[in-house]
């Protein structure tokens, strides 16, 4: 309709109407990442790839963290072993760890993810460069319904919702403040039984 709405030899045609398409696919895209994320059945588990896993889901807020001036630094280990797991459930795990984290840098920064192997266990640090955790708030921020955030600004049950998570797939998570500022995230989850045997 636009199309045939403009002159033919106007410049702005192609420009605007690539712009449009452009914008049209990549909200088609995130639809569908969204639309993935919430198919995953709850019970079905089976061989995961973190380094997907968060990859995906870095991919999905990527512009949200440009546009709040959030830089990645990410270091995946390329030989990381699969866990046990549920696609869906850990990249809501994630997903709520970037976002509290990009919430802790509203001037921007840096958020800062690494996995390796560690024995028998797979661990992953999400780090940021925010004002870090009260201490008196560091034993209270996976109950549910806590949070620091004004009005309007959360519900609490994000990083509640993300320790149910990480128990249901048998590992743990612990935080702390990081010496130059911002909070760290340790998660580690036990390598899946066919990687456990390699």
């Amino acid at each position: 309709m636009l199309a045939k709405q403009m002159a033919e030899d106007s410049p702005q045609k192609t420009l605007i109407l690539d712009k449009i398409a452009k914008q049209t696919f990549r909200a088609s895209e995130i639809v569908n990442s969204l639309l993935n994320f919430s198919r995953t059945s709850s019970t079905s588990f089976g061989d995961v790839n973190l380094n997907k896993v968060i990859q995906e889901t870095l991919s999905l807020l990527e512009h949200q963290l440009q546009k709040t001036g959030v830089q990645i630094k990410s270091d995946l280990d390329a030989s990381l072993p699969p866990i046990h797991g549920n696609t869906g459930k850990l990249q809501q795990v994630f997903l709520n760890l970037f976002l509290n984290a990009r919430d802790a840098m509203s001037s921007g920064g840096t958020l800062e993810v690494r996995t390796w192997r560690d024995g028998a266990g797979v661990k992953v640090e999400v780090a940021d460069s925010g004002h870090g955790i009260a201490p008196e708030h560091l034993r209270r921020i996976y109950d549910p319904f806590f949070t620091t955030k004004g009005a309007h600004k959360g519900t609490g049950l994000g990083l509640s919702v993300t320790y149910g998570i990480i128990q249901e797939h048998g590992g743990s998570i612990e935080v702390t403040n990081r010496l130059d500022g911002g909070a760290r995230f340790r998660l580690e989850f036990p390598v899946s039984r066919a990687a456990a045997r390699t």
